[in-house]
């Protein structure tokens, strides 16, 4: 082998190097803090920086535990950078509650300036960052160079096992060498991918070039030959992952887990479980609750016109499809005159609507008409952001209709969406929007919500496809 790289060899000290990096972080932010805080106070901090020992002291013995917990310094190669920022944000807020837990308990959190602490955890997460940020920028420099590299074979029989080969090779920074392909029996010639021979062959190639990581790239059907290769490399010391090609499936944020000790796929799950669906719970009772505090003088406004302009209640109430497929009642101001589609049964909205009032139409045209659903996100039964709900008739069209369709219940429908703020709402096309309200489930989070908070005030109320 000609490089075998002295990161890969020494893997143990690197680690090291990593653990007593951030226990210097901890310990440089703190002094950083002190000196900080004693600058911009007015008063100052009232005890010098030794009488601060026995909490930084308490703060690095913590700071050792929680990180290595959190899978701080498990191998992030190949990885996404915002993804292991994402842990060092969760480690650095988890030590950070617990020790103002230690603190309350203990009756010492008089003793500390509370600006000193806050300023001591902003800085040590922002120079926790920094750092991973840098050495990162640092190794997918060495690796662009061949440097620091995991040599690799690929073992698999069709276009799954290419694809797979492409990605490694594309990705420089991640320092994966390709060597090529076993396969049995795929015989095309694709610009890049080298063909190595037989699975069979595999265990002396392996032994020869001193391979770090034999990749099974096969479908879930293929347990025969997954365990065939793994007998035939049973006598070499190399690493094997098994990469299944799951990618056939309509999947929805997928991942892997462990039950019972047992390694599980999950081909499909809802997003909103956990500490998501607390935070996505906060939004929406904290929001709904403002919104409809500062909006009420419009409401009784609108109200008002509604009971104006045709004899018959102010709220419509309509049954619609929400998460679990379970039915639920969401509130509208009423754009109809009452029993409009007693004869006709339910009727797509169409564009330039006649069965609306005048000030219905208004009402739709600025989608005013909706505002009555942020009761519904107070009560729990919809959410600010996320699928618009669709009445249970054509629910039963579409599931039949649309592969997937049923998918968008897995969430709780919502007053906005990925798809209404990119225009596919009203009578547009169903598959397209289906499109954007899975992409949405997929790709969840806060910062997302707020995203299509702010579009929906920029564009979202007046559309050319509100009617």
């Amino acid at each position: 082998m000609k490089q075998q790289s002295i990161l890969k060899q020494h893997a143990f000290f690197f680690e090291l190097m990593f653990k007593v990096l951030d226990i210097f972080i901890v310990f440089s932010s703190s002094w950083l803090a002190y000196i900080f805080y004693e600058t911009i106070a007015s008063e100052g901090i009232q005890q010098s920086y030794s009488a601060y020992m026995q909490a930084i002291l308490i703060a690095l013995i913590s700071a050792v535990f929680v990180f290595q917990s959190m899978g701080l310094y498990k191998p992030w190669r190949g990885s996404f950078l915002l993804s292991e920022l994402k842990v060092v944000f969760l480690s650095w807020g988890i030590l950070f509650l617990l020790l103002a837990l230690l603190a309350v308990v203990t009756k010492t959190s008089e003793f500390y300036s509370r600006g000193w602490f806050v300023s001591w955890w902003g800085c040590g997460l922002g120079l926790s960052m920094a750092m991973r940020i840098l050495l990162r920028y640092g190794l997918s420099q060495m690796r662009k160079y061949g440097f620091n590299q995991r040599q690799i074979v690929i073992v698999g029989c069709d276009d799954f096992a290419v694809d797979v080969i492409k990605r490694l090779q594309d990705d420089k920074s991640g320092g994966f060498n390709v060597h090529g392909l076993f396969s049995d029996n795929f015989n095309k010639k694709v610009p890049g991918v080298k063909l190595l021979g037989k699975a069979m062959d595999i265990s002396s190639y392996v032994k020869k070039h001193r391979i770090d990581q034999v990749w099974i790239t096969m479908t879930l059907r293929d347990e025969e030959k997954v365990k065939k290769v793994i007998n035939i490399l049973r006598h070499t010391t190399v690493d094997i992952r098994y990469i299944p090609d799951i990618f056939g499936f309509n999947l929805l944020n997928h991942s892997f887990s462990e039950v019972v000790g047992l390694p599980v796929i999950d081909l499909t799950t809802s997003p909103m479980v956990g500490t998501s669906r607390v935070i996505k719970n906060i939004e929406d009772k904290v929001l709904s609750s403002l919104i409809i505090l500062m909006i009420l003088p419009l409401l009784l406004l609108i109200a008002v016109g509604v009971k104006l302009s045709s004899p018959g209640p102010i709220l419509f109430r309509q049954k619609r499809i929400g998460w679990n497929n379970e039915e639920i009642t969401i509130l509208k101001f009423r754009s109809m005159p009452v029993d409009i589609e007693k004869n006709s049964g339910p009727v797509w909205a169409a564009q330039n609507e006649q069965r609306a009032t005048k000030f219905g139409q208004f009402l739709r045209k600025t989608s005013l008409d909706e505002l009555p659903q942020f009761i519904n996100v107070l009560k729990g039964e919809m959410s600010i952001v996320g699928p618009r709900p669709e009445r249970p008739h054509f629910v039963e069209k579409f599931k039949d209709e649309i592969p997937g369709y049923m998918k968008k219940h897995m969430v709780k429908a919502g007053i906005t969406g990925w798809a209404q703020v990119n225009g596919w709402r009203g009578n547009t096309d169903i598959k397209k929007r289906l499109e954007y309200d899975l992409y949405y489930i997929e790709n969840w989070s806060l910062w997302l919500d707020v995203k299509i908070i702010i579009l929906t005030l920029l564009r979202g109320f007046v559309h050319k496809n509100a009617y």
